[in-house]
């Protein structure tokens, strides 16, 4: 069977029972694929492209890789931190770490797929969504452009349904809970960056629609 490997951060990952409602996207995605690949969610908590492969997660990848499987690759949200430890610059070492990461994987015989990331729920007093990821989104659909790399432009598509559903609405999706609302969250819980179950599952959907375009089943 062909695998799919998610490798990103805190949005796609994996979540403890002890964190939940709180829902990364990619534990929502064997149902959605099926029977056609097996799903490796190595995706973790506050990783940027530079963390990530330092830790030796990416080589975790590249070592289990075989011709014909998928790799997504979706960072953006911690490489704008300022710690030496996180931080890259948009138009050179970010760009560098993706291609360096996507070109491991052609190397393999294996699909590298970029995924631009998704947005926060940040609105303006005047209801307006902001986007707060920089040029973090332009440089990895820049760098797509001229390697030839496959790009599902999630900060595009999660930008115009947040934008729609508008600051209310929008809550739905991330993890906002009331005090006593959740037994982890006795305090309650206002988070504009991960998502709820839901908000989990309509990501994930979206996803896996835009990667059937791409046509690599």
């Amino acid at each position: 069977m062909r695998q799919l490997f998610l490798l990103g951060d805190s949005t796609c990952a994996e979540k403890e029972a002890d964190k939940r409602p709180e829902t990364g996207w990619g534990m929502m995605m064997q149902e959605l694929v099926g029977p056609s690949f097996s799903v490796v969610n190595l995706a973790l908590n506050g990783r940027s492209t530079k963390s990530f492969l330092q830790e030796g997660v990416f080589g975790k990848c590249h070592k289990a890789l075989k011709a014909g499987d998928v790799v997504m690759i979706q960072f953006g949200h911690n490489d704008s931190k300022e710690d030496d430890q996180r931080h890259t610059d948009p138009w050179t070492t970010y760009q560098g770490n993706l291609a360096f990461m996507a070109e491991q994987v052609r190397q393999k015989g294996a699909y590298p797929i970029l995924l631009t990331p998704i947005c926060r729920r940040r609105f303006t007093e005047e209801g307006v969504l902001v986007q707060t990821h920089g040029d973090y989104p332009s440089a990895m659909i820049a760098l797509a452009k001229g390697r030839g790399y496959p790009l599902l432009d999630l900060t595009k598509e999660t930008f115009q349904l947040l934008s729609q559903l508008g600051d209310q609405a929008s809550k739905r999706l991330f993890l906002h809970l009331a005090p006593a609302e959740h037994p982890n969250y006795p305090e309650g819980a206002a988070d504009d960056t991960h998502l709820n179950e839901l908000g989990a599952a309509v990501v994930a959907k979206k996803v896996t629609e835009l990667f059937l375009r791409l046509n690599l089943v």
